[in-house]
């Protein structure tokens, strides 16, 4: 998807220093203030840790007191966009407009970028900024020649929540762990789901959408599913019922629209259009109010990414890059087992040729075991009026390379807007100097776009024939229903002796299984050869009966026994997928 294309375009020593010096590009003759002798021998070595010929991005201008040294450029090379990174800061600090800037400058290399939305004003990607005597000025601080430039932006949105490109995902691609999370279950509950999903792959019912799930639950709770209740063990049929209540509220909160197919291909993230990166845009702006769905959705990205994409290694440029703005709603109320998913998923996800960069108001948002696979750090202005705040700021000190050009714990709190402390990784893997860095100005409006540009791109996208037509096609709801609803007066083959029959089902939702040969006749001890086997007769022990129902009673009341169920129905719900965030493996599509 395109957005209308401005007469200039960005000036390539944005991103590589080697061709802008090819070009002659003006850079070096923005005129700037006057630095003293101090300010530009420290502000010169600082920027020596940070020089590179390799591609980069270009956040900004070394500070040093007050003065700034346009010619000292702070750059991600980047390939060092895989190690990840975080971008931190109090309300109105800047950050959101940082990741503007690295957005802009990753799309001009060609890298697919995907950003939530939260706040809806990253729409101005699609339209060029427009100049002004604070942009000239930010513009001459940092070195830049600003230029007006719009960028390519896919606008989506799960579905339901806008009226973007939509977003779908399957019940089965999500998987009982990511689902229970949703759902909101709790350890006795997700391991009973896990069961659920084992007993529907088993009978090849595909769970497509909620009603699938739905329909798969009525039926081991109503009076013909009652064997195969009976069958998977270990699970109450309270406990179902509860699962169903939390299922039926998610379709009244919008799951019904958003589980369902055509399920989204998260190669279709991985666009470029004239050698420019696609930005995606996920309109989460309804979101706040229900973190769990926002971060088990991006939870479920990853994993589907880590999946689908090939190991590719170290690359010169990623294939992509996630910006979560808000980064908070990702981590809110997580379990620790997906917590250690996700942390996991963004160790390994860097052979995949992807990068994930965090941004939210305080770097004690992320959790630690995540925090500490993150190779950038771009921290805006902190503010510690509280005593935790005092806390936080003394943390953040700690996670900064050593420097004697800084205080950092003051030099945090007297950031201006649009101003950070820095550190990334070079393109050796080395941590960079602390960097003090005035960021430069978004090319792109730094304003929400205006409704009529959003609707105009959503309905010349490419992608909008593809995804915005539900498809519900036969799976277990229908399946099931079929089989309900066959005449009562066809007999299976192999009827009973004793007159019973079998509806049969219709052959859409037949599944035949293999026959197993007849069991031999058993031979009880003090049988004669030869003799027809007869079942010795056990009377029950009428002590034992009175006493509260005996052995058996005893054995499934017993605490061991509702232990073991509970843990063989997590492995089974985890077995059932192959990637690391819990999710189904690719099957039945």
């Amino acid at each position: 998807m395109t957005s209308p294309e401005p007469a200039a375009t960005e000036a390539p020593d944005a991103f590589s220093p080697a061709s802008a010096a090819a070009s002659g590009s003006p850079v070096a003759a923005v005129v700037g203030p006057e630095l003293s002798s101090a300010a530009t021998e420290v502000t010169d070595r600082i920027s020596a840790g940070y020089a590179s010929l390799a591609p980069s991005v270009t956040l900004g201008s070394v500070v040093c007191g007050a003065e700034v040294n346009p010619a000292a450029q702070v750059k991600i090379p980047l390939s060092m966009f895989t190690r990840h990174g975080l971008v931190a800061g109090a309300t109105g600090t800047g950050k959101t407009k940082t990741l503007q800037l690295m957005a802009e400058q990753l799309s001009a290399a060609g890298v697919a970028v995907l950003m939530p939305d939260v706040k809806g004003d990253l729409s101005g990607l699609a339209q060029p900024g427009i100049p002004g005597d604070r942009i000239s000025t930010r513009a001459a601080d940092t070195g830049d020649t600003w230029q007006p430039s719009a960028y390519p932006v896919e606008f989506v949105s799960l579905a339901g929540q806008g009226n973007s490109i939509q977003l779908r995902a399957t019940i089965d691609s999500f998987g009982p762990i990511l689902l229970s999370k949703v759902l909101d279950l709790n350890a006795t509950q997700e391991s009973t789901l896990g069961l659920i999903f084992h007993w529907a792959d088993q009978k090849a019912f595909p769970l497509l959408d909620t009603k699938d799930l739905r329909a798969v639950i009525s039926h081991l709770t109503s009076a013909e599913g009652k064997a195969d209740l009976t069958e998977l063990g270990g699970v109450s049929k309270s406990t179902a019922g509860v699962i169903l209540r939390a299922v039926t509220n998610l379709e009244a909160d919008g799951g019904d629209v958003f589980f369902g197919e055509p399920q989204w291909e998260v190669q279709d993230f991985l666009r470029s259009v004239d050698g420019r990166g696609v930005i995606s845009l996920l309109d989460a702006s309804g979101l706040q109010s229900r973190p769990a769905m926002f971060s088990t959705f991006m939870m479920w990205l990853l994993s589907e990414l880590f999946e689908v994409l090939p190991e590719v290694g170290d690359l010169e440029k990623p294939k992509l890059v996630f910006m979560f703005d808000e980064a908070h709603l990702l981590f809110a109320d997580a379990s620790k087992a997906l917590l250690s998913a996700i942390a996991q998923t963004v160790k390994l996800i860097r052979s995949k040729g992807v990068g994930v960069f965090f941004c939210t108001q305080l770097p004690t948002d992320v959790p630690g075991p995540v925090l500490s696979q993150l190779g950038a750090r771009v921290q805006h202005a902190l503010r510690a009026f509280t005593p935790q705040d005092q806390e936080a700021l003394a943390a953040t000190v700690k996670t900064y390379p050593v420097t004697s050009d800084y205080e950092l714990s003051s030099a945090l709190t007297s950031l201006g807007t649009g101003e950070a402390i820095v550190t990334v990784l070079s393109e050796k893997g080395a941590p960079t100097p602390v960097a003090w860095t005035r960021v430069r100005a978004p090319r792109s409006l730094m304003a929400p776009a205006s409704p009529e540009v959003v609707a105009g791109l959503v309905a010349q996208s490419p992608l909008a024939g593809k995804y915005q037509v539900v498809v519900d096609r036969e799976s277990a709801y229908e399946m099931l229903t079929g089989r309900l609803a066959a005449p009562a007066n066809e007999v299976a083959p192999g009827a009973a002796a004793g007159g019973g029959s079998v509806p049969v089902q219709p052959p859409s939702a037949r599944v035949d299984w293999p026959t197993l040969p007849p069991l031999p006749d058993p031979i009880w001890p003090d049988q004669p050869s030869g003799q027809a086997s007869t079942a010795p007769s056990y009377e029950p022990d009428p002590q034992s009966a009175d006493a509260g129902g005996g052995f058996l009673s005893d054995l499934t009341n017993s605490p061991v026994l509702k232990s073991f169920w509970r843990s063989l129905g997590t492995s089974l719900g985890g077995s059932l997928g192959r990637t690391i965030g819990g999710t189904r493996s690719k099957r039945r599509r």
